[in-house]
Parts: structure tokens; sequence; C-alpha cells
């Protein structure tokens, strides 16, 4: 289905279904059960030390031997020493957030690393083209985790037009007709997080992936818009006291401190009140956990009838 596709031909996957590289839980586990379904795993960097990046690489490579990546985010105090650790072990695919991966593209081209950010605007997609990325992920805000202004829907065209590489769709996108939305806006690709989250490979709290199957359509919210970096996630105790912070005007330290550890609270230990639950919009419309394989076989079985409900709107 996918021979001609241009995200498949670049990276040698089935299928231009990409996993999105979420902190603490985009594991090895996960990244490597992708990848075998036919899809690219990504293993979530976050702010991991170098030394646990290594493992969970070799972890991955010993349970796939099909193309994976490494997600990347630039403000992360070990972003050198990570770099690094992807050079060494000779990653297919690296995808980055949160800055300006230039420097860095170099040293990951002469290992023959794919490099492919994030974008969230169209300024910054036309300048990360320029210093040699090989495509390029246009988010929307309805991701989960940290998040730009501008809506998948919008975000995705404007970026196919002013770039010639090509591009991968990520916010909202969850099933079948999310996909095919996507290459109807010009994308060859998908990224999807919160769907995968919901799969029986995420090492996420039990906890957790029940909070998430209770959302509704406007459950999530963004908090941290003052500091900068807004964040997408489920609405909780956590949330209402960052909000109500927020409006008393505290400063980003103490913002920052607040928020500090509660991303692995809840992932891994299970507290859905007090941690952060980050997660997109799309959560309001998924209802059940399944095996990665099975996720990625009902979007692929499903798109000939999206397309199709689509094409029969028109007649």
């Amino acid at each position: 289905m996918f021979e001609e596709n241009r995200i498949c031909q670049l990276l040698r996957i089935k299928y231009p279904i990409f996993q999105g590289g979420m902190a603490w839980i985009g594991t090895a586990e996960l990244a490597s059960a992708v990848s075998n379904a036919g899809g690219l795993g990504i293993i979530g960097a976050g702010h991991m030390p170098p030394d646990v990046l290594r493992a969970e690489i070799q972890k991955c490579k010993g349970w796939t031997e099909r193309p994976f990546g490494v997600n990347i985010m630039l403000m992360s105090p070990f972003v050198k020493e990570v770099m690094q650790v992807v050079v060494d072990e000779r990653v297919p695919v690296v995808t980055t957030g949160a800055g300006n991966p230039g420097e860095y593209i170099p040293a990951l081209k002469e290992i023959g690393s794919k490099v492919i950010p994030v974008v969230a605007s169209v300024a910054l997609a036309k300048r990360l083209v320029r210093t040699g990325v090989d495509a390029l992920i246009a988010e929307g805000t309805e991701s989960g985790g940290h998040v730009g202004e501008i809506t998948t829907m919008a975000l995705v065209p404007q970026v196919v037009d002013a770039v010639d590489v090509p591009v991968i769709a990520a916010g909202g996108i969850g099933d079948a007709r999310g996909m095919a939305a996507a290459f109807a806006l010009g994308a060859w690709g998908v990224q999807m997080g919160t769907r995968f989250v919901l799969s029986k490979e995420c090492i996420a709290h039990e906890n957790y992936k029940k909070f998430v199957l209770k959302a509704r359509d406007r459950s999530t919210v963004v908090t941290g818009r003052s500091t900068g970096h807004p964040v997408r996630v489920l609405a909780n105790k956590l949330t209402r006291e960052f909000e109500e912070m927020e409006r008393s005007g505290a400063s980003t330290e103490e913002l920052d401190k607040l928020g500090a550890g509660k991303l692995n609270l809840a992932t891994h230990k299970g507290d859905v009140e007090n941690g952060s639950v980050m997660i997109g919009q799309i959560s309001g419309m998924l209802d059940d956990i399944l095996p990665v394989a099975d996720i990625i076989h009902n979007i692929v079985e499903g798109l000939p009838g999206a397309v199709g409900g689509a094409e029969a709107h028109c007649k």
C-alpha cells in the first residue's frame, strides 16, 4: 500500500506511522513493538542520563531488527552526551524537539542517521530545512505534553507548502480517519503519542492508563503558558494548583518547582491527581487498550474506508 510513500522509502519502514517520543514511557518496550509492527518506534530520551539512554537503545536493538529512532529534547542538560550516545550506537533515526539540532547534524549524517525535528511553526520549519534535515514533524497544539499554538489542521498544510522535505503530521491523530485527514493535508505520515499510551506494551502505570480512558473531549488543559513552555495535560489537582499559581503571578522558578518530578509521579507511581498526566485531546475518543500490532493494523486496514467515506461526501 505504501510502496511509493516518501517516508517509507526514506526510513525503510512498512507503514508511515511514528510513535511519539514520550519521556518516561517511550521506552525500548514500546519502541521495539511499534517497529516490529511496521511503524517507527521512538525512544523518548527526555532528561535521561546518557548511560540510561544507551541501555534503552541496546535493549531496543535486541528486540527488533527494524529501524527505530530516539527523540532528543534539545533543552536536556545531557543533550551533548546524549547526542554522542546516539552517534556511538548508530541510531537510524533521530527526532528532536525544543530547539535547533543544526550543530549536531553533521555528526548524525556521518553515521547515516535521518534527522527529523518536530516543529510548531512555518518559520521554524523553513529554518531547520536549511540545516539539512531529512523530514519534519509538524505538531499541532492538540497533542499532549509540550505544545505550540497552531492547530494540526492549520499547521500541516502551511508547513507542507513551505518546505520541500516530506512532512509527518502530529497532534490529534488516533485512528484511520486522522491518518486520511493528514494525507489530505499533504503529509506523508503521522505521529501518534496518545494512542500508543493506551497500548499493552506501554509501561505507563495502570492508573495513568485508566485516567486517560476516562477522558472526554474537554478533559485536557494547557498549563505553563506564562513560563513560555505550555504543556497539555489532563485536568487534576496539580493543574488546578498550577493554574491558581499562574493567576496569582507566581514566578517561573516557583512554577518549575511545582512541576518538578510530576511526570514520573504519574507515569510510574500512578498518582494521577498530584502528577502530570501528559496526554492529547484525542484521548476523548479512545476507549480501549490494545497491543501495538492491533493498533497499527486497525489504522492501516481502516484507511481505505476512511478515504472512501470522505469521497462519499463529494458525490
